[in-house]
């Protein structure tokens, strides 16, 4: 957690098509004229305090950060503390069994009638979801903050975490102008859009995060056939998720690490 640092955060909303966003914006109190910008993508869990602590670090670096609430754009069908219930149910079963429908929904039935409906009409959503669909919103972001006035719309960052990440990687291979992207443990852009990645890509994975980490890979294969610049690192022993300090699967040593090389990532690129 970032403590006694002089930065300010809001909440504000930005538009994307007929629709608003709301989101957290994180900015350094001392720093003067355009400063680079990162846009913060959240996990599963939406914008929550942990998210919010990441962007005011950023901010604590020099960074106005935006971190969007892709779960405040109307018709959502759950709400976060829902998707909070369906996650703790599925952490809950064995890993082998977590893809095993029947299974699932057998254990599903054993829980009290309440707990039952929640956990099954989240999971309904977990399982039929279609990211594709926040990308509209995150480009709208992106657009949003490069005519904020203080920002320098040539160094304009994204950094996504789980769900986030993968998402982070679905906005880079939308050929948005970013200056860099940061992917924490996400899923592989579409191979067939790896070409319209405009900027440097850094992926952070668990080496305990096989279903993730055993696919790098072939992202690293189609980013160098495509002539796009990635960089990753593995880092032993950790799992999916290990950056989030609110979360059992949490490794100090590992997200420390990474914060670090997130840091070195944005300031080289930001400076070229």
């Amino acid at each position: 957690m970032v403590e006694n640092v002089d930065v300010n955060g809001e909440m504000v909303e930005y538009r994307s098509g007929d629709h608003k966003i709301k989101a957290y914006v994180a900015s350094p109190n001392s720093e003067t004229g355009k400063l680079p910008a990162v846009i913060v993508v959240h996990e599963i869990f939406g914008l929550d305090a942990h998210i919010e602590d990441v962007a005011r670090r950023f901010a604590a670096e020099g960074y106005i950060a935006v971190a969007p609430d892709l779960y405040s754009k109307p018709g959502m069908p759950v709400t976060p503390q829902e998707i909070e219930k369906g996650m703790g149910f599925m952490m809950s079963l064995p890993p082998s069994e977590m893809r095993n429908h029947e299974y699932v929904a057998a254990r599903i039935q054993e829980l009290p009638k309440d707990d039952g409906e929640v956990v099954g009409k989240a999971i309904r959503w977990l399982t039929g979801r279609n990211l594709d669909e926040h990308v509209p919103d995150l480009k709208a972001g992106f657009e949003w903050v490069a005519r904020n006035r203080s920002v320098d719309k040539n160094r304009i960052f994204a950094i996504g975490f789980c769900m986030g990440g993968t998402l982070v990687g679905k906005l880079a291979a939308e050929g948005t102008e970013l200056a860099g992207a940061s992917i924490f443990y996400g899923e592989n852009p579409a191979a067939e859009k790896i070409a319209r990645i405009k900027c440097p890509v850094l992926g952070i994975y668990g080496g305990e995060d096989h279903r993730i980490t055993d696919k790098v890979p072939e992202l690293e294969k189609l980013m160098k056939e495509n002539g796009k610049s990635f960089r990753y690192r593995i880092f032993p022993g950790a799992y999916h998720a290990f950056f989030n300090d609110t979360r059992k699967m949490y490794n100090k040593e590992a997200a420390a690490d990474a914060w670090r090389e997130v840091l070195g990532f944005f300031g080289k690129e930001g400076n070229e």
